[in-house]
């Protein structure tokens, strides 16, 4: 597996699993029968998993823009240095993205979240000038 397949597998695993703690919260402070269910004034979750709640959103957005370029450049035929290193800081940058975001780290969430969009630019960049 090319190296940038494999961590498009990554981002996509870490973003698939990104619910559970914040449904564990849920759990914790709703009860089982109130977080599986619709009641009509739910107790808030705690801030941390709202927070993650927003970044696991955040995180499906662009899930879809990266996948969307990895897949291009493999059936493009492009790959290389560039497009390898942008997918491994892409992977780098969504993992402290979703751990600054959920602990409360406004300057290194927003420094993370630019990381990344140059990673997908890089990536944008590699299949325009090499296509």
């Amino acid at each position: 597996m090319q190296s940038e397949l494999l961590y498009l597998t990554l981002v996509t695993a870490i973003t698939g699993l990104m619910w559970v703690p914040y449904i564990l919260d849920r759990i914790l402070v709703r009860g089982l029968s109130d977080a599986v269910g619709y009641p009509a004034n739910p107790r808030p979750q705690s801030a941390w998993a709202t927070r993650l709640m927003k970044a696991h959103a955040n995180a499906v957005e662009n899930l879809v823009v990266f996948a969307a370029l990895v897949l291009a450049a493999q059936a493009a035929g492009i790959s290389g240095g560039a497009t390898a290193t942008a997918c491994a800081v892409y992977f780098w940058a969504r993992v402290v993205h979703v751990l600054a975001y959920t602990f409360a780290i406004p300057w290194v969430r927003t420094l993370a979240f630019a990381v990344g969009f140059f990673a997908q630019a890089t990536l944008a960049w590699q299949l325009l000038v090499n296509y």
